[in-house]
């Protein structure tokens, strides 16, 4: 039986609007000292279960989160409503979040909700690849986010050749539009880059290569060089190489799109998780309320990724602050993006220890 895992995010997508670079709120750094480096057996918490990584308080969370989210779905099968209407990328992380717990087309209590997902994503797959539907800005967020949707599904249904054409499609048009800086930006040309777009491809490419698609050796190295220079000397990451502060989200998407990447053991990494755990750890920083859902998507990734003491540090930290947010009618609120977007990235975050989507082995 395979090993349980989950994705993407994570990760947003639907920022596009209210560009990161002009974020200026930052967090008020603690005053310990940062974590150990990480041992070389720490590496990883896809094989080191904590302790009640599942307790019964959070299963009963998650389970009123589904219910909640299944009722955000629309008849077309996409879900968001208002501005992020008929999202592809907003549709994606839901029906991630479905997968977590291993729900697929036909399989599972949710596996309706993943197929009918999955016939709208498919259904907005263009000719030159790009998947987007018609309300979306920025829509190479969107794209990232449904391309990984196919990656993780094809992984796990490799049966499937409409959702092999349409990702081999998906994944062509990622490579083709990397910019010569190595990243990506809001729209599929490659004019411009920013960490954020970024993170949505580099986690696409590596689903896509975790489920046999080829992907340029290349593409991956240029993406590495582009994130690097994205970093600042106090370990926190910019918007763009150009110029910029360090801010916990993006450095939570710098971190972890290294690891995407495949690099496993690598200054650039301790010193980002070290600026997270100062600026960032659930319960004792004060990170605010913008880009919340989205940092904590890439932040929780991260830390698992890493494993050791910072997944030890952050699991009982996130999880407890996470559950606390949880409203009355089981989901999760972002004022910005919707309850459908708010809660699928908290329950994709929530699930982690169920280890089901293959995305998150290294």
């Amino acid at each position: 039986m395979r090993s349980m895992t989950t994705t993407c995010f994570l990760g947003s997508l639907l920022l596009a609007s209210t560009a990161w670079a002009e974020e200026t709120l930052r967090a008020t750094p603690l005053q310990d000292p940062p974590p150990p480096q990480r041992a070389e057996e720490d590496l990883g918490a896809q094989n080191a279960p904590l302790e009640n990584e599942m307790s019964a308080a959070l299963v009963e969370s998650v389970q009123r989160g589904f219910v909640y989210l299944k009722s955000q779905q629309n008849s077309d099968g996409s879900f968001g409503r208002g501005r992020y209407g008929r999202h592809v990328g907003i549709t994606a992380l839901c029906a991630l979040t479905f997968m977590g717990d291993g729900n697929l087309p036909g399989r599972g209590p949710y596996g309706e909700q993943v197929e009918r997902a999955l016939e709208f994503v498919l259904s907005n797959v263009t000719e030159t690849g790009l998947i987007a539907a018609e309300t979306s800005h920025g829509p190479m967020y969107g794209h990232g986010f449904a391309t990984l949707f196919l990656g993780e599904l094809y992984g796990m249904t490799p049966e499937d050749s409409r959702v092999r054409d349409a990702l081999v499609k998906a994944i062509e048009l990622i490579v083709g539009t990397q910019h010569d800086e190595g990243g990506w930006r809001y729209n599929p040309v490659p004019v411009d880059a920013d960490i954020s777009v970024t993170i949505c491809q580099i986690m696409a490419l590596r689903s896509a290569r975790n489920s046999g698609i080829k992907v340029p050796k290349r593409t991956i190295d240029r993406a590495v060089q582009y994130v690097r220079a994205c970093q600042n000397s106090d370990g926190g990451f910019k918007y763009m190489i150009q110029a910029g502060g360090s801010a916990w989200p993006r450095t939570a998407a710098g971190v972890a799109s290294l690891f995407y990447a495949g690099i496993h053991e690598d200054d650039s990494i301790d010193r980002g998780l070290d600026y997270l755990m100062r600026n960032a750890l659930p319960g004792r920083a004060r990170p605010g309320q913008a880009h919340y859902y989205y940092g904590h998507y890439y932040a929780a990734q991260a830390m698992y990724l890493a494993g050791g003491t910072h997944w030890q540090r952050w699991w009982p930290a996130v999880s407890d602050e996470l559950m606390g947010k949880q409203s009355s009618s089981g989901g999760w609120l972002d004022h910005h993006a919707g309850g459908a977007y708010a809660t699928a990235m908290s329950l994709i975050i929530l699930q982690m220890p169920k280890r089901y989507l293959p995305i998150f082995q290294k």
